[in-house]
């Protein structure tokens, strides 16, 4: 579904994503940058950053690189990272207050997603400096579109604590939320971190997915335990991680989904061939013929 009910036209609203058409409006704006693939970067969002006044980075190194692969000439850069204080947020606050335009952006996705950026934004708010979001690339969302599992209701931890005291009391407080979880982890801690969501959590699904959006970009999917026990036996990954785990009940719900299409099957097989009621019962249940087919070799016996 669009987020965008007129049917993704370009934004009107004066200023925003018009670069090459005049300044950029002051105010703050909060700019997504590729998590991975340059491609994915908005027409929007390079105009923004080509035409604002000044942009807060969270690494200005960074932000530095994804300018020039975007042809784009620096403007003033300033760091805004977890070490930015008061001072620094009424640094860019003054210059907002000033009439100037400033984006945003974090090393990769949206900002103030795991992203020192929230402070600022509560004082633009405060100081009723306009803020204006131009979206792009998550790795949250893409990551929850990658694992299959349920969408409709999810929450987003961030990172656990790297202390496994902390982390397992954190685990625990989420065993209960009715909801897929989706976790950024460190490689180094992966292993660690599963065995903990298998031990807390209990027989969950869940996909481990890394380096989204890049050339090697992997999705491994599993059972909470089979995921700890295959990354504790190799050496660690590399690259970005997020995890994403299956609500609790989630696999009771497909071994009763599985009862029901195999009650289903034996019925067939009563009166039909093994072909004609795996053809019948997949196209009920929507299920893949193949999958039916595995069920009803097994329910057929030797």
């Amino acid at each position: 579904m669009s987020d965008d009910p007129s049917g993704g036209s370009p934004s009107s609203k004066p200023g925003v994503g018009q670069a090459g058409r005049g300044k950029i409006a002051p105010g703050l704006y909060l700019v997504g940058t590729p998590i991975g693939n340059l491609g994915d970067i908005t027409r929007r969002a390079v105009d923004t950053l080509a035409g604002v006044d000044a942009i807060a980075a969270e690494d200005t190194r960074v932000t530095r690189r994804l300018l020039a692969a975007l042809g784009i000439a620096a403007p003033r850069l300033i760091r805004y990272d977890d070490h930015a204080d008061a001072a620094d947020r009424e640094r860019l606050i003054e210059l907002l207050q000033h009439g100037k335009s400033v984006a945003l952006v974090s090393d990769a996705g949206m900002p103030l997603v795991a992203d020192p950026g929230l402070k600022l934004v509560q004082a633009a708010h405060a100081a009723a400096i306009n803020v204006t979001a131009i979206p792009g690339p998550s790795a949250v969302l893409t990551a929850l579109a990658l694992s299959g599992l349920a969408s409709d209701r999810f929450l987003f931890q961030g990172f656990l604590p790297a202390k496994q005291g902390a982390r397992r009391k954190v685990l625990t407080e989420l065993a209960g939320v009715a909801a897929t979880l989706v976790v950024f982890e460190s490689p180094q801690r992966l292993a660690a971190t599963l065995q903990a969501m298998a031990e807390i959590l209990g027989e969950r699904p869940a996909a481990v997915t890394r380096e989204l959006t890049k050339l090697f970009e992997e999705v491994r999917r599993g059972s909470l335990a089979e995921l700890a026990t295959a990354y504790h036996a190799g050496t660690p990954p590399k690259g970005e991680i997020v995890i994403v785990v299956g609500p609790p009940g989630e696999r009771a719900e497909a071994r009763d989904r599985t009862a029901e299409i195999e009650r289903e099957l034996q019925a067939a097989l009563a009166t039909m061939t093994v072909r004609d009621a795996v053809v019948a019962v997949a196209a009920a249940t929507g299920c893949k013929r193949s999958d039916v087919y595995a069920m009803a070799l097994r329910l057929k016996g030797p």
